[in-house]
């Protein structure tokens, strides 16, 4: 709907370009005109729908009517506004604009949100809010606003999960918390799924100071114990007792190294001059088309000057093999799916982001309120439906036959 423009030209008359949006411009004016426009519709409607109520038997009672104004100044995108909030003689009248007790417009906190969800402190929000709308939020103000999202934190962290997930990757980011007055680098574990009809989702956050078997049975009981019975293939940068854990959990999952890790680990071992020819050996290994080419391939560099010259590559390889060779047996399309943590790895750079600008938290739940803004914020981005998913999941279905579930 267009504004008439013989009405704006009626409102701009006398102002001046910079009266539009200064503390007592025009747009503060309409806000304030516009807000006890649709205040007064609301008692209105409210008193109309009591006197069409019933009166029981035997009782008396007069029509509720209005009952005078009282002042209100509430935060709003243009500044504060004092607002006239009509009243009713039984008080029995509650807005729905802005609800008693109420202070804010609900859009200013979501304005608030966004600022730290894109890794704004809260003394740069506060300097924000007083450059853009010319009054000052405390610091107080800004904390409680984010601090409210704690509930849906809390209630994302407990939902309900699908029963089944073709693939889950797992990664940390390391954040500093501090913690009975010291400060310590946790690991952050984020575990990000595929859905069978292809679209993504990040599961949960986990903290935790030290990796291990027992801290990745917590993890995966967490996910057990919110519907989750079976996970397809995890992917995972070859974590400590990660397998044992998840072989206890869920006995019929296929743990697979992310190849690219393994990659990155065997050319820090390598001179800048000699890690082509090693990553060309090596893709032979990845590449093969099936186990027992692989290990062959992977014998040959064992045999080659380039192993002798840089022996802690082939070991890197041998230990994983067990994590390895998984891959070796999907098709090309799952194998272009699984080959890297890439995917989570593009997510926690977004993560990473938003978190850079804090020296530490002073809780994890901190950490994990402005971890989880930063994942809404990029919710578009990293939930996107997985390319090729078609092919893979025809592949998925034949692979793993009734255990897929067919979107």
């Amino acid at each position: 709907m267009s504004i008439d423009k013989d009405l704006l030209d009626r409102l701009m008359e006398g102002r001046s370009p910079g009266d539009l949006f200064c503390k007592t411009g025009i747009l503060s004016e309409l806000t304030k005109a516009l807000a006890e426009r649709a205040l007064s519709t609301e008692i209105d409607v409210h008193l109309d729908e009591e006197r069409g109520g019933e009166v029981p038997e035997g009782q008396t009672q007069p029509p509720n009517r209005r009952n005078g104004r009282s002042q209100k100044t509430v935060t709003t995108d243009s500044g504060k506004v004092v607002l006239d909030i009509p009243r009713d003689r039984n008080g029995t009248f509650g807005p729905l604009l802005i609800a008693k007790y109420q202070r804010r417009f609900p859009e200013f906190d979501r304005k608030i949100v966004s600022m730290y969800a894109r890794g704004m402190t809260t003394r740069e929000t506060q300097g924000h809010i007083e450059e853009i709308y010319g009054f000052e939020a405390s610091p107080s103000l800004i904390s409680a606003i984010t601090d409210a999202v704690m509930d849906e934190v809390t209630a994302w962290q407990n939902r309900s999960l699908e029963p089944c997930y073709p693939v889950v990757f797992m990664d940390a980011i390391r954040v500093n918390i501090r913690s009975d007055g010291a400060v310590s680098n946790k690991a952050v574990f984020v575990a990000l799924a595929i859905l069978p009809d292809g679209t993504r989702d990040v599961l949960g956050l986990w903290f935790q100071a030290n990796e291990g078997a027992k801290f990745w049975a917590k993890v995966l009981n967490d996910l057990r114990n919110r519907g989750v019975q079976d996970i397809l293939i995890a992917v995972v940068d070859g974590r400590k007792g990660f397998p044992q854990a998840i072989e206890a959990a869920f006995p019929q999952t296929q743990v697979q190294t992310c190849i690219v890790h393994l990659l990155r680990h065997s050319m820090s071992f390598a001179s800048y001059r000699d890690r082509k020819a090693v990553a060309a050996a090596l893709k032979a290994v990845y590449t093969a088309v099936d186990a027992e080419a692989a290990e062959a391939a992977l014998a040959d560099f064992e045999d080659s000057d380039l192993a002798r010259q840089y022996p802690a590559i082939a070991p890197s390889w041998r230990r994983a093999w067990n994590e390895v060779i998984p891959f070796l047996d999907y098709p090309p399309e799952v194998r272009r799916l699984i080959y890297t943590t890439n995917a989570i790895e593009a997510l926690n750079s977004k993560i990473r982001r938003a978190v850079r600008t804090r020296g530490h938290f002073p809780s994890d739940d901190a950490a994990a309120k402005l971890i989880y803004l930063a994942l809404n914020a990029t919710s578009q981005e990293w939930k996107r439906s997985v390319r090729e998913w078609h092919a893979v999941k025809s592949q998925f279905a034949i692979m793993f036959e009734d255990r897929f579930p067919m979107a």
